[in-house]
């Protein structure tokens, strides 16, 4: 009997030995909430990010479109020292000025194409230089 009981008491601590205790459970469980809520941070900041860049690559390529129009309507045409305007529709949150600088040689004028858009507080804006003969 004295054999029987030694076993049993034996065979308790390994078993309470073997596993976690609720302190480390809980470690574990804040570490990883931690690195988590890291990374949704990460995340969030990557998508704002992602559509600045589109909000720009957008701008850009509306401001080239509207320099190939100006480019194309030079063509023995007198254009005015500044225009401005809205983007058609799906556009309409971008705004365009053009404004043309006499260069040092008589026949060629320089023309920028600016964009903007935002809210009052935060405009951005992009620009494109380019010469016309």
């Amino acid at each position: 009997m004295a054999l029987r009981s030694a076993y049993i008491n034996n065979r308790s601590r390994s078993n309470s030995a073997a596993g976690f205790t609720l302190l480390e459970v809980m470690i574990a469980i804040a570490i990883i909430s931690i690195a988590l809520i890291s990374l949704q941070a990460l995340n969030i900041r990557t998508i704002a990010i992602h559509e600045r860049l589109q909000r720009i690559t957008q701008a850009t390529l509306l401001a080239q479109h509207k320099l190939s129009e100006v480019e194309s309507l030079a063509d023995g045409i007198a254009l005015q020292d500044e225009d401005q305007g809205v983007f058609e529709e799906p556009f309409e949150q971008y705004k365009w000025q053009t404004s043309f600088t006499d260069t040092p040689l008589d026949s060629v004028r320089m023309v920028t194409v600016d964009v903007t858009w935002g809210d009052g507080e935060k405009n951005e804006s992009v620009s494109i230089d380019s010469f016309i003969f």
